[in-house]
């Protein structure tokens, strides 16, 4: 669940993020450094684009590190519960009208786990599955069109 206050994190997404930034704090920033000692050191600063680059990087990485930052200081990290339900942290497997199974990893967008189709529940399909429980239908508006789901299996994400 996400509100004004933080965004809900599983244990595993918490500590992602705080390793990304503890990586970018320290690696990332003295890499970043030597690329614009050794860029300064090629010359003129108006037409070195290895300079312009690596300082792009540079506001690129801090701007991400505001972000961590952000997100790790107002995360509610908690283990979900197992209800039965769609609720944040839960995988839900559904089957679309030509009888496809999909599986969707229902949480925030920091909770992003390789492989796997992210529904947050501030998109429309996530809002859609919230409270479902197998067997219930969903429909839901997209930008693409109109989608409706079967709910066939719900799990704790592990």
């Amino acid at each position: 669940m996400t509100d004004d206050s933080g965004t809900w994190l599983t244990p595993a997404a918490f500590k992602k993020l705080q390793d990304e930034l503890d990586h970018l704090t320290t690696v990332g920033r003295e890499e970043v450094v030597a690329r614009i000692a050794e860029a300064r050191s090629h010359g003129d600063l108006k037409e070195n684009s290895e300079y312009d680059t690596a300082k792009n990087d540079q506001g690129l990485m801090e701007a991400r590190i505001r972000q961590l930052k952000h997100t790790i200081d107002n995360a509610h990290v908690a283990e979900v519960e197992d209800s039965g339900s769609v609720a944040v942290g839960t995988v839900a497997t559904v089957v679309d009208d030509d009888g496809d199974e999909i599986e969707f990893f229902v949480a925030p967008a920091e909770n992003k786990i390789s492989g796997m189709l992210l529904a947050s529940p501030d998109s429309p399909l996530g809002a859609a599955l919230l409270g479902t429980r197998p067997g219930d239908t969903v429909t839901y508006d997209a930008p693409g069109g109109t989608f409706t789901y079967q709910v066939k299996h719900v799990r704790v994400y592990e």
